[in-house]
């Protein structure tokens, strides 16, 4: 049974939306990091003694000088001076102390709701994995920084793939959650049905495209091909040459990459016909609101996908790009949530 206490009901339901516009918020940040280069600006994992960024000039020297040790200033941004490493130093301290701010804010008030024993046990124990997620995602990101100090002028896009993943993934079981609490149910994301099966490809292949996505922002492989429908002169692209089936799975080459998050989104609008023809066909009348939602988005975020390729790889557009994908996935959820018995 849900909690006799309303207030506290409310407050844990409140303490959940909270968290969500932050995880929401790192995933803005760490986009825009990603995007400007700033993510190597930080050398080291000052987990207590960064919380304040440097407060005088010598300060901000040593930090420079740390940041002139590694291969992203020595081949890429070797004339860059202080004032400028400044601008990519705070993205990336912005990213820190917001990841600080998610970690305390969502453990402080969970050992209150845990010994408050008001919230159901099945809650708490959703909150502790959210929690483990939150720490393994920490740790995951100074793993994928520490990639980008030694030989790269970046960071790994397999790293990367993984770090935003699990963003993803927090805010979604977060998400979740808040629809079960709000509306008073229990529903199971994985429910094994073969009515919801459909619902949870069209989830898995827009959280498939958008480990490619990290792929492509990983490798810049939005630089190889600014054209579009065709990858210059060709749909497939012409400087990759196919020598066996094997070779078709290549995660490191750039074109072929941007070819698989191009392919993988027209296989996406193909499926979201697909699965409306699905709704219409049964009459599932509950689901015909939240359906237009995730076509808005779909056919949005590839618009959105296309522009900023031929853009040049506007910033603007780029950031956009990726907030789009994660309404994606929430409106997603949202339809297989009302889906859900």
């Amino acid at each position: 049974m849900y909690s006799n206490e309303k207030k506290v009901n409310k407050l844990f339901l409140n303490w959940l939306s909270i968290c969500l516009l932050l995880v929401f918020s790192i995933i803005i940040v760490g986009g825009l990091t990603r995007l400007t280069n700033s993510g190597l600006s930080i050398t080291q994992w000052e987990l207590f003694s960064g919380i304040l960024p440097p407060l005088n000039e010598s300060a901000w020297i040593e930090y420079f000088d740390q940041y002139k040790q590694i291969p992203q200033y020595q081949l890429l941004n070797f004339d860059m001076n202080l004032d400028e490493f400044k601008i990519i130093f705070y993205w990336e301290y912005y990213h820190r102390i917001l990841a600080r701010i998610i970690g305390i804010f969502f453990l402080i008030p969970l050992v209150f709701f845990y010994f408050s024993k008001k919230i159901r046990f099945e809650y708490i124990n959703i909150c502790y994995l959210i929690f483990s997620l939150i720490v393994f995602q920490g740790i995951v990101g100074w793993f994928m920084v520490k990639s980008g100090l030694i030989e790269d002028v970046t960071v790994s896009h397999y790293r990367l793939s993984i770090h935003l993943t699990t963003a993803v993934i927090i805010l979604s079981i977060i998400f979740w959650l808040i629809k079960n609490v709000s509306l008073k149910y229990n529903k199971a994301f994985f429910s094994f049905n073969k009515n919801n099966l459909p619902f949870q490809i069209l989830i898995l292949l827009i959280f498939f495209q958008l480990v490619i996505g990290a792929f492509v922002s990983g490798l810049d492989a939005g630089k190889i091909y600014q054209t579009w429908p065709k990858m210059g002169n060709t749909f497939f692209p012409s400087d990759f040459i196919l020598n066996n089936v094997i070779n078709i799975f290549e995660f490191d080459n750039h074109s072929l990459v941007q070819f698989y998050h191009r392919t993988l989104a027209y296989i996406i609008i193909l499926y979201s016909v697909y699965l409306s023809i699905l709704i219409f066909k049964k009459k599932m009348f509950v689901l015909y609101k939240p359906l237009k939602i995730v076509i808005f988005f779909i056919f949005f975020q590839v618009a959105l996908g296309i522009f900023t390729l031929i853009s040049g790889l506007n910033i603007y557009l780029a950031s956009l790009h990726q907030i789009t994908g994660v309404f994606l996935v929430l409106s997603a959820l949202n339809l297989y949530y009302f889906k859900v018995n």
